[in-house]
Parts: structure tokens; C-alpha cells; sequence
């Protein structure tokens, strides 16, 4: 399965983002402003008070490598460091805005995160004295430096438990308290904020003892925004290409992929397997789309044109199990939809579930080289694929 698509319902923060986030739930954070322009960025540090860092908010790592994170001790560097990082291509995300965050005096790094541990079924957490530093790294090279533990999800995590954790890690002692504090509030936002993933790298200590977070990564749960008004805000920043962007804005779940085979299926865990099979068939989804319960003519006729406005698209499969939705209403979905979009490639449907039967009598008068059936979802798959490889008229 396609990492584009596991990704499809996660909601990646900025740094300043997860900050606002974790500062939510009371850690310690450096205060900060963002903004998107040279002249923003000098009269944040100007409120802030220098020195400062200026640092690129993408949705990517490897920042400091790549030139977006600079320290400031003037105001003239913040305008050159600033006009050096606007605009700065980072692993192919272009910068946009920068933190502009009050410098720390750091006297040791640290590592934190939770996670999900899928094979446990547990939370999982962990923690390393080697901070500042890419996890992945650690691991290859000094996985003895990083202390795991695993939170049954009934039983969370008390205090008593993480201080055996902290300890195992081999904090000092001048940051244990601190560390416990914050990973206490850490957990809670990670399970209260419906978060997929939190991280802080680095967990600092100052020279004055106190510990304080330093980076946020945090990744949410997408599923979970109706459960947080405030997400939306979050939601708006997420990077999207251009068919992400027009499926986006009329509700669509859709994801972009590489391939020339369009999909269209109800439901994620089906929509996720059509693009397995069209793979295992040869083929190449050329998207992820879920069109949930929703297969009425607008929500079909928005999905052929996202669709169809895709230049790599040679072929579309619709795939349809019908449960609440019924077989008909579906079918009566495509034809009028077709009649509102002008499809620039063949179709083929598998129809299968509530009144299928009703929904295929109603597609037959309509079916033609460009708009086929398959009884099968890899009899379709396999159609689908043929004719992205040898192409065909429009519907």
C-alpha cells in the first residue's frame, strides 16, 4: 500500500503549530511569532528581543542541514538570514513562513515521542539522552540510548511508571522532575488531542535546570476534526498538489499518486484496496479517492471531474459495494453525472451490494467501449488497466 495513501486522514503541524498545541496542555514553550515576510520576521524579533532563531516551517525534516534554521544576534541578521530562508526549497517543499522564537541557552539535549505500536497494540514511548539528534539514527547507531516503554491505552500513563522511564534513560538528576512533567502533559495531548504521533527533539535542559521544549513535530488524527473545532486551522496549512487542493475543497477524502489509473470507491479501507489491486494487476493508481456514503450526482460528478482534470488519468475504475448506499442510487448518481462531466477516459464500474442488480439495469443502456462492467473487483481492476495501457475514447 502506497505511503501516500496511509497518510491520507494524518494532519502533519508546523513546528509553531505544535508548539501552540503542546503549550495547549501546559509545557513549557519559547515564546514566538510567525511570519511570511522579511519585514515580519524583523519586527517579530524586534517585540521578541534579540538574539533569536529563525527557523523555516516546512513540512519536512533535515532543516538545520539544509540552511533553514539560523540564530540571530542582530537585527540585521534576522533580515539577511530571514531573505536566505523565504523561499528555500527543502526536500521540495518551498518556505513559506518562519518562527521567529526566542533564543535558549542549552546545556543538554533530549529526545520524547509517543507513538502507536500496531503490533503491540500499545502506546508506545520513548525517550533518549541523545537528543538534537534524528531518532532513525540513534536507533542504527546506539539503540542501547533510547528507552522504551509500552502504556496499555485503558490504563494510560502514571507517574510512578514514568519516573522509572526517565531513570532507565539516564537523565540527570537536575532534569528529572522537569522531564516526568513534561511527559505526563505530553501523553495527555498526544491521547486528548487525538494525535497519530508527538515528538520534541530536542527536550532541552537549560544551564538554570529547567527542562523546556525546545521543537514540536506532532502528527494528528484527520479523522478525529470533528472532535476539535480548532483543527480547521490546522487542516487549512496541510501540503497539498493541485488535485488534493480541488478535491479538498468540495469535501473530498482524495490523495494524488503517481499512476494512470483513476479511482473512485466508497469507503477507505475499499478504496485503499482497489489501488492494491490495480497495483498487483500491473497497474498504477493514479489516486486514492473515498467518496464515503456520499454516491448522490454531485458528490459523483465532483469525483469524475477531479478526476478527470488529472493529464496522467488514461482510465477511471469506479468501485462501488453497496451497504447503506444503494445499488440504484449509485447508478442513478453515474448517469447524470456523466451528463454534467465530459470524461476524457473509458470507464469501468463493479457495482456490488444493496440492489446492485437494480443499479447494473439501470447503467446497461448506457454502457459502450467507454463506460464498461466488470462482475469482479479484479476482472475491473484488470479492464482498468488494459485500457490505461492501450488508452480509448471519451464517454
Amino acid at each position: 500500500m502506497s505511503r501516500r495513501v496511509q497518510e491520507a486522514a494524518e494532519v502533519d503541524l508546523f513546528e509553531y503549530q505544535g508548539k501552540q498545541f503542546f503549550a495547549g496542555y501546559g509545557m513549557p514553550v519559547s515564546p514566538g511569532e510567525i511570519a511570511f515576510t522579511v519585514d515580519e520576521a524583523v519586527a517579530a524579533a524586534e517585540r521578541l528581543g534579540i538574539p533569536v532563531m529563525v527557523k523555516a516551517q516546512v513540512h519536512a525534516g533535515g532543516r538545520g542541514k539544509a540552511g533553514g534554521v539560523k540564530f540571530a544576534a542582530t537585527i540585521d541578521e534576522v533580515r539577511t538570514h530571514a531573505s536566505a530562508i523565504l523561499g528555500l526549497d527543502i526536500k521540495g517543499h518551498v518556505v513559506g513562513r518562519v518562527w521567529i522564537e526566542e533564543a535558549s541557552d542549552i546545556a543538554e539535549e533530549y529526545y520524547a515521542s509517543f507513538t502507536l505500536d500496531r503490533s503491540a497494540k500499545k502506546h508506545l514511548g520513548m525517550l533518549s539522552v541523545e537528543g538534537g539528534v534524528e531518532i532513525e539514527t540513534v536507533a542504527e547507531e546506539n539503540p542501547d540510548a533510547i528507552a522504551k516503554v509500552w502504556i496499555d491505552p485503558v490504563d494510560g500513563l502514571a507517574e510512578p511508571e514514568c519516573r522509572d522511564w526517565v531513570a532507565a534513560a539516564g537523565l540527570p538528576d537536575a532534569a528529572v522532575d522537569g522531564t516526568v512533567n513534561i511527559l505526563l502533559k505530553l501523553y495527555t495531548a498526544y491521547v486528548e488531542g487525538d494525535a497519530d504521533m508527538v515528538e520534541i527533539n530536542p527536550l532541552i535542559l537549560t544551564p538554570e535546570g529547567q527542562v523546556h521544549v525546545l521543537d514540536a513535530k506532532v502528527t494528528l488524527d484527520g479523522n478525529s476534526v470533528f472532535r476539535h473545532e480548532d483543527y480547521a486551522a490546522f487542516d487549512e496549512t496541510q501540503s497539498r498538489d493541485e488535485r488534493e487542493t480541488a478535491a479538498h475543497r468540495i469535501g473530498l477524502q482524495y490523495v494524488g499518486l503517481d499512476g494512470s489509473v483513476g479511482v473512485i470507491a466508497n469507503g477507505a479501507g475499499l478504496a485503499m484496496s482497489t489501488v492494491d489491486v490495480i497495483s498487483q494487476v500491473g497497474g498504477a493508481a493514479a489516486n486514492f479517492l473515498d467518496i464515503g456514503g456520499g454516491a448522490d450526482v454531485d458528490t459523483m460528478a465532483g469525483a469524475l471531474e477531479v478526476i478527470n482534470n488529472d493529464p496522467a488519468v488514461r482510465s477511471i475504475f469506479i468501485n462501488i459495494f453497496g451497504g447503506i448506499t444503494r445499488g440504484e442510487v449509485v447508478a442513478n448518481g453515474i448517469v447524470e453525472a456523466l451528463e454534467r462531466v465530459v470524461i476524457n477516459s473509458p470507464i469501468v464500474i463493479r457495482l456490488d451490494g444493496t440492489n446492485a442488480g437494480d443499479g447494473r439495469l439501470i447503467l446497461e443502456p448506457h454502457f459502450s467501449d467507454s463506460l464498461q462492467m466488470a462482475s469482479t473487483m479484479l476482472e475491473a481492476a484488470e479492464r482498468a488497466v488494459e485500457l490505461a495501457a492501450t488508452g480509448g475514447t471519451g464517454v
